[in-house]
């Protein structure tokens, strides 16, 4: 008798994780953060750590701008996202990042340091 039942649990199960493993995006949400302000400060974070390299692909990136004075700024090859001054608060961008160098920053204050970059490989 209980092996009646399990038999169809595992099909199911398998049937389940089939679907699921079909039905996945291409977009990788791979706890992308990029963050401005509240002082002078940028980064781009993955996964709570600074981002130094990341694979190409294409990616969710929740951009946290806490300043009125500074926006966030991400340019790459054929990437071109940004954030206004004035504008505070939070976005999620869906972004396709391509080989090479990106760079962050805040336009206002880049040539004082605030800007980052991280590898695409």
């Amino acid at each position: 008798m209980l092996r009646r039942l399990l038999l169809p649990l595992a099909l199911l199960g398998a049937l389940l994780a089939a679907a699921a493993v079909g039905n996945a995006s291409t977009t990788k949400s791979a706890g992308l953060v990029g963050e401005v302000g509240p002082g002078f400060s940028i980064e781009v974070k993955l996964n709570g750590k600074d981002l130094k390299t990341i694979k190409a692909g294409t990616y969710k990136i929740k951009v946290e701008d806490k300043a009125s004075v500074h926006n966030f700024h991400l340019i790459g090859k054929g990437l071109n996202k940004k954030t206004t001054v004035p504008f505070m608060g939070d976005q999620t961008w869906t972004i396709t990042l391509k080989a090479g160098k990106v760079t962050y920053q805040c336009d206002p204050h880049a040539a004082r340091g605030m800007k980052g970059s991280f590898r695409v490989t």
